[in-house]
């Protein structure tokens, strides 16, 4: 049943053929403008639901991709743990008997030697890694069976020649200076851009006196796109289930959506303007008259929440006043919601499901089940503006259920997961604000029954500002702690890596160590489970941090560094920034890779190309070196995987 506004139009438009035609015309129940205008509305209720379908197949196609995959992983570990065992099992056989080594075709004298040393790292001082040591029989090919097993190479191919493409990450926008992503990021938002373009024009005509159907058509994608928006936004959502993806690295989907949406309000406004001036106005319907019907006035103060929707979720403001774009995020997003649903019924079910997944996301995940309230240990660092958080949280495994359902920081987390904390104890603005930051310890096993959490804070404006006044004077502050939060792919491209690259830049450290405890600690487990003895292929953990003062290295302690480099992980720390200005990162990224590729390798590595994954954390024109000198990489043929971890609204 279509609404009195529709009819109302529907009429009037008739009236307006009435007065420009002929005494001939036909008369209005035969009036070919008015069947245009009823089929093209009806067209539209009909084909814009097939939106969904197209939508949700995608979302299918993507999520079985990513099951495969998991698959493959755990088929992969499956058969490298069997492959191991093997080994061990030959090896103890042929030791025993004194037989010629079926691996190696001489003798079996193995030594208890290292892939990586303590000794080619540094602390502080080197801008790049040192080259290990190379014997001249390094690319002397090992005997198998009696034949030659010459080393893989890396090869250029058209292959590669994409995927170097995809991986790139442009210039910033001149004027804007707004970041651009990779090139695969940007060719899949265009791809989601084009389906809703195709959806907005498909069966439209053009023509003027047609404006009434082109804006019902913006309009209803407008409010079809709405619960797609929500999801988005979601920070607890079935899209890292389906897709393996958090809502941080969906975020951007998120953005581009909420700005389509905007473009399709404006365009719906506007045809609606334009049918008011073409077919209302001319039967005396003035404008006021116009703007004054409920159904239009519900729209622009929808329309107009919207946009300040928008214009205060742009990153030049929301870098200045964040606190105030968290408020009229909430605010500005209530109020638009309530009037889309007063304008139209037709919008009404889409505004119930944007609803639903606002409240639950906020009320019954975030407030109620993943919500923690804890004690922390406030300490000022060494460089006098960072606040070091620290936690002891108790540990609970019993509860599986909230596992599935979400589940608080009281179960734990992992490496590059990162929380939402509240501090009640500051000022009355800050009550309600709940600010995201990665945790920076060390991810507790399944079996500890506590576990500390460390978040590093550093003071700009505003909440951390606050935050570190309040801790020159209280040592203990109570923290309600919202999470945790994060996906797995960090962690995941490091499986079956040769070399394991983690970069930060500044505070990125945060994100960064966890990972190498991870690894560390993934390590250990696999030597005890498969033996030391095996001459097997031992993962390579290079750690390059660029810290602008020295003070920063007090983040992680020296200690923990060191302690790190003993259990074999190399550490790069060049001078601070503020001493000699920016290293070259390129250079060092080229030269670990480099010298990884020209390691000693196990004869399963001679038959293979070398993998290398990167996980990046740190300045947007840090994140772009890394992502273009991997690009670079890939294209020259190599196995490289990178990721650049960041996170924001």
């Amino acid at each position: 049943m279509e609404s009195t506004w529709i009819q109302d139009a529907l009429r009037s438009s008739i009236k307006t053929i009435d007065t420009f035609g002929s005494p001939d015309s036909p008369p209005p129940e035969q009036d070919p403008l008015r069947r245009k205008l009823i089929e093209g509305v009806l067209f539209t209720r009909r084909f814009v639901p097939t939106y969904h379908i197209l939508v949700l197949g995608i979302i299918f196609i993507v999520s079985g991709t990513h099951w495969v995959n998991i698959a493959i992983r755990r088929n992969r570990r499956r058969a490298a743990r069997l492959i191991s065992l093997d080994i061990e099992d030959d090896y103890d056989r042929d030791a025993k008997a004194g037989q010629l080594c079926p691996y190696l075709g001489k003798y079996c004298e193995r030594e208890s030697s290292s892939i990586s040393s303590s000794g080619s790292s540094t602390l502080q001082g080197t801008a790049s890694p040192p080259q290990a040591d190379r014997e001249e029989s390094e690319e002397t090919p090992l005997l198998h069976d009696g034949h030659i097993l010459q080393p893989v190479h890396a090869q250029k191919t058209i292959l590669s020649s994409i995927r170097k493409f995809l991986m790139y990450q442009p210039r910033s926008i001149p004027v804007f200076n707004k970041t651009l992503p990779p090139n695969g990021t940007s060719l899949a938002i265009l791809g989601f851009m084009g389906i809703n373009i195709f959806y907005m024009f498909f069966h439209i005509d053009l023509q003027i006196y047609q404006s009434f159907v082109v804006a019902d058509r913006f309009g209803f994608l407008f409010v079809a796109n709405l619960p797609y928006l929500y999801l988005l936004a979601a920070k607890n959502q079935p899209a890292k289930l389906l897709t393996g993806r958090s809502y941080e690295s969906l975020n951007l989907f998120h953005r581009r959506l909420g700005e389509l949406l905007c473009l399709q309000a404006i365009l719906h406004c506007g045809g609606m303007v334009i049918t008011w001036y073409l077919i209302i106005r001319p039967n005396g319907f003035g404008l006021v008259r116009f703007l004054l019907l409920k159904t239009i006035i519900w729209g622009l103060i929808a329309f107009f929440a919207y946009e300040a929707l928008y214009f205060t979720s742009l990153a030049s403001f929301r870098q200045r006043w964040y606190e105030l774009f968290l408020g009229l995020h909430i605010v500005l997003q209530v109020i638009a919601l309530v009037f889309v649903f007063l304008h139209h019924p037709v919008g009404q079910p889409y505004v119930g499901a944007s609803l639903a997944i606002f409240l639950l996301d906020r009320l019954v995940y975030r407030i109620r089940i993943k919500s923690t309230t804890v004690q922390a240990r406030a300490m000022i660092m060494e460089d006098d503006e960072t606040v070091k958080l620290t936690a002891n949280i108790p540990l609970d495994t019993s509860n599986h259920v909230s596992h599935i359902f979400g589940k608080s920081i009281s179960y734990g987390w992992k490496a590059t997961d990162h929380i939402f904390v509240t501090v009640p104890s500051l000022s009355g603005s800050h009550i309600l604000q709940s600010h995201p930051f990665t945790i920076a310890s060390r991810a507790p096993a399944s079996k500890e029954e506590e576990a500390p959490l460390i978040l590093l804070i550093r003071a700009q404006s505003g909440f951390s500002a606050d935050l570190l006044m309040r801790a020159r004077s209280h040592k203990q502050l109570t923290l309600r702690l919202d999470g945790p939060y994060g996906s797995s792919h960090a962690r995941h491209i490091f499986e079956g890596s040769n070399l394991a690259l983690l970069i930060a830049g500044g505070s990125g450290i945060a994100v960064c160590w966890p990972l190498v405890q991870h690894l560390l600690d993934r390590s250990r487990a696999s030597d005890v489970e498969t033996g030391s003895r095996v001459m097997g292929r031992r993962q390579r953990i290079v750690l390059i941090w660029i810290i602008h003062q020295g003070e920063h290295l007090d983040w992680i302690g020296r200690e923990a560094l060191a302690d790190a480099e003993f259990r074999g992980v190399e550490i790069i720390i060049p001078r601070a920034t503020e001493e000699i200005g920016r290293p070259d990162l390129k250079g060092m990224i080229e030269s670990v890779a480099s010298d990884t590729e020209h390691s000693q390798s196990t004869i399963l590595d001679k038959a293979r190309t070398r993998k290398i994954s990167v996980v990046a954390s740190g300045p947007d024109s840090m994140g772009r070196v890394v992502q273009n000198t991997c690009a670079e990489m890939v294209g020259e043929g190599k196995n490289v995987d990178v990721t650049i971890e960041k996170f924001g609204w």
